[in-house]
């Protein structure tokens, strides 16, 4: 057990140690920014610092090059502008009646068509009757 008592002392010591480097070397950045900051080069791009050593870490803004747009060069179309109070109402005001009455109308096309038929089919036996009738009475030439 002596073992491994002095293991975890020595470790403890040493983990101190490195905590006291660490607090001196802060220490001595607080106690001398001026000797650090020659060192680090910093630059910023979108970020214009408060303190004046840093401001000249302030780089240009970087410059686009020219392009023109094909679009924009030709002049834009007039369109035909159109009253948008026209277009409220409907083309049809109707349609819905049509489409309500479709069926009833379909029917009567079906039925207008065979009364079509018929007249006409009597019309035929009418003038096949006039031709018989006519073409008897030639006959008999009295």
């Amino acid at each position: 057990m002596g073992s491994e008592e002095e293991e975890s002392i020595e470790q403890a010591a040493a983990a101190r140690r490195e905590r006291l480097e660490a607090l001196r070397a802060a220490q001595k950045l607080l106690e001398n920014p001026d000797e650090e900051e020659n060192d680090v080069n910093v630059k910023f791009r979108n970020y214009l610092p408060h303190d004046k050593q840093l401001q000249e870490g302030k780089l240009a803004p970087p410059k686009l090059p020219k392009f023109e747009d094909p679009v924009a060069t030709e002049p834009p179309v007039e369109e035909k502008k159109e009253d948008p109070f026209l277009n409220i109402a409907p083309k049809k005001p109707n349609w819905d009646l049509r489409r309500d009455v479709q069926k009833k109308l379909d029917k009567l096309e079906k039925r207008t068509q065979k009364a079509i038929f018929q007249i006409m089919e009597q019309q035929e036996k009418e003038k096949q009757l006039a031709e018989e009738d006519g073409g008897q009475d030639e006959d008999p030439g009295n």
